[in-house]
């Protein structure tokens, strides 16, 4: 922490003034609002910023103190990161039914120790949104919206595209994952009443360190109705040099690797939440969704698929809800000269959405892995949040790569890969995660957890027949205006 005391000093006086100095910002917003000019022309501005303290022990279940002990990584760390993002939007209604916008931000991180990634005092300064688009017409008679630049982009659940751009590393603040907007777009979109179709192009803001040059093109096309949707949506990477990871003939013996495996790859996939007894149960809803994947190329065949099933008691006292989600993901046949890895993408990774886990999501990308998870929430108060999750993981081919991908990756020691290459009991982990939020303000939010992963038969016997539980917690707060 002694190394860059300056820069963290400001970054972290920074976000404090933001949360005061923010209010006063929307109130001029506010004002600004009422003058007769606001028919014409709407400017917002915007402010995040977080401060998170984390603590590990027994990282990764302290498999580099066993592979690789001279490697120097701490399984026991500390660390505390930060960002503040302001922003502006701009909005010109040029006619009754023409909207002219744009939009531009940037995110300033940093984080002070070791993370959890070996990765020590880090921080960064580039920038997040800048866009500028147009909208013509309305959703009642059809809505056209065309976009371009730095933006974000979500489709559908957030399977595999969701999240734009590359946190931790360099560029720090791990966790809190600031960086969400892709670094190039394209994107046209036409709504009517409860249908929207979207055509784009992608380009990920990814790490200087580890830039695939990924570009990705597609469409997909969604149904709204009731608080019900179904949707689809494919995928065409049109450049890529990022590598695939492909098992050993048999699972003996290193994977091989494919240089620019990614490069063509088509995905098609469909997502869909409902609740089909809105009558009788209306707090009971089930989602799907799936998704297969090819490319001639390389003879490439993989799928995933996800089903939730849950209930929420919303007119009863701290409002429960109780869901159980189970996913998988195809992992590389070693028995076979065909390819059935699954890309994951960009996918949104946290604990609430597509987190294979709560720690063991840090390690296993969603790829040659499947889950249970059964997730209970309840409200003590309107300000008051629990959330409880616990997850079983296991592989779904043995001796066959699990961790390898997008951004994604684990770069403590080139010798963990003997353990992520493949493991021969499918039993992975097991993670129990519970989350406490208290909303101080409407913008400005507390929450604090712990977590713990128990390593499975998989990664015992990798290391050697006994591995501790991995443990950890934090405590951050959130500023959104």
């Amino acid at each position: 922490m002694a190394r860059r005391p300056a820069k963290s000093g400001v970054l972290i006086s920074a976000f404090a003034l933001g949360v005061v100095a923010a209010p006063a910002a929307m109130a001029q917003e506010v004002t600004q609002a009422g003058d007769s000019r606001s028919e014409e022309l709407d400017v917002k501005v915007t402010f995040e910023g977080g401060l998170n303290a984390v603590a590990e022990e027994n990282l990764f279940w302290n498999l580099a103190e066993i592979f690789a002990p001279t490697a120097d990584f701490n399984s026991d760390t500390q660390w505390l990161e930060a960002y503040i993002k302001p922003g502006i939007v701009i909005e010109s209604h040029v006619s009754s039914s023409a909207t002219v916008y744009a939009g531009g931000s940037f995110v300033a991180s940093m984080t002070t120790g070791q993370d959890g990634l070996g990765q020590s005092n880090n921080n960064r300064l580039t920038s997040e949104e800048a866009y500028i688009g147009l909208r013509i017409g309305s959703r009642e008679t059809g809505e056209l919206d065309l976009s371009i630049g730095a933006q974000t982009l979500k489709l559908g659940t957030g399977m595999q595209i969701a999240n734009g751009a590359s946190n931790g590393f360099e560029r720090g603040a791990v966790k809190l994952g600031p960086r969400k907007a892709w670094e190039r777009t394209a994107i046209a979109k036409f709504s009517l009443d409860g249908l929207t179709a979207r055509a784009f192009y992608l380009d990920p803001n990814e790490l200087a360190s580890n830039d695939t040059g990924t570009e990705i093109v597609g469409g997909d096309l969604r149904y709204d109705w009731d608080g019900d949707f179904i949707g689809a949506t494919y995928v065409n990477l049109i450049e890529s040099g990022a590598p695939y990871p492909q098992a050993a003939p048999g699972g003996f013996g290193p994977p091989a690797f494919l240089n620019g495996g990614r490069d063509g790859l088509n995905s098609l996939s469909f997502y869909g939440r409902v609740h089909p007894l809105k009558g009788a149960v209306p707090g009971l809803y089930v989602a799907l969704d799936g998704a297969y994947q090819w490319n001639e190329r390389i003879d490439l065949d993989a799928w995933a698929g996800r089903i939730q099933l849950g209930h929420a008691w919303n007119n009863k006292p701290w409002r429960p809800e109780v869901f159980y989600t189970y996913q998988t993901f195809s992992g590389d046949d070693p028995n076979t000269t065909k390819l059935e890895r699954f890309d994951p993408l960009n996918y949104e990774g946290s604990p609430a959405s597509w987190a294979t886990g709560s720690k063991s999501a840090l390690v296993f990308i969603n790829s040659n892995v499947q889950s249970h998870q059964l997730t209970f929430k309840m409200m003590p108060s309107p300000r008051d949040f629990v959330t409880l999750r616990t997850a079983h993981i296991r592989v779904n081919e043995l001796r066959s790569p699990i961790q390898f991908g997008q951004a994604t990756r684990l770069d403590l020691t080139d010798d963990l890969g003997s353990v992520v290459a493949g493991v021969t009991d499918p039993h992975l982990s097991d993670d129990v995660f519970i989350e406490y939020t208290r909303v101080l303000t409407p913008n400005i939010f507390l929450t604090g957890g712990f977590s713990v992963s128990v390593p499975g038969d998989g990664i015992r016997i990798a290391a050697g027949g006994s591995a501790p539980a991995w443990t950890g917690g934090f405590v951050n707060i959130v500023v959104n205006y």
